[in-house]
């Protein structure tokens, strides 16, 4: 005898077949038209000088506090590039390359590395 036969004798010896391992209470039927005014969201019981002051959801610790926002010179200045636009490696290739920068220069060397592995894979796909 295999152990799930097993476990359902014990349940049904015991009496357990009517319980269920999730909330009771079915699919609730709703009455009146699709949509309209009862479907509309609640709104939020937090305070707008609460929103603007903490950065909800952000707490990672069981028992900490979501941390509050910072003024702007508390911050570091690298922060404030992460999303500046950086140059696609056609426009890279386009300038003279002794006259990059030094992230530039990596950023291209990079690219272009990428460039020619996706080349020579799609070459030897072909054969």
């Amino acid at each position: 005898m295999n152990i799930v036969g097993l476990s359902r004798r014990i349940a049904v010896s015991k009496g357990v077949i009517g319980v269920r391992g999730f909330a009771a209470g079915g699919a609730k039927s709703k009455k009146g038209s699709k949509g309209g005014a009862g479907d509309a969201p609640k709104a939020s019981a937090l305070s707008n000088e609460l929103k603007s002051t903490t950065v909800f959801g952000a707490n990672i610790i069981k028992d900490g506090a979501d941390p509050k926002i910072l003024p702007d010179t508390e911050y570091p200045d690298w922060l404030w590039h992460l999303l500046d636009k950086r140059p696609p490696l056609s426009e890279l290739r386009r300038k003279n390359i002794d006259s990059l920068p030094f992230e530039d220069l990596k950023r291209f060397v990079k690219l272009d590395n990428r460039a020619r592995i996706k080349e020579n894979n799609a070459m030897k796909a072909k054969n």
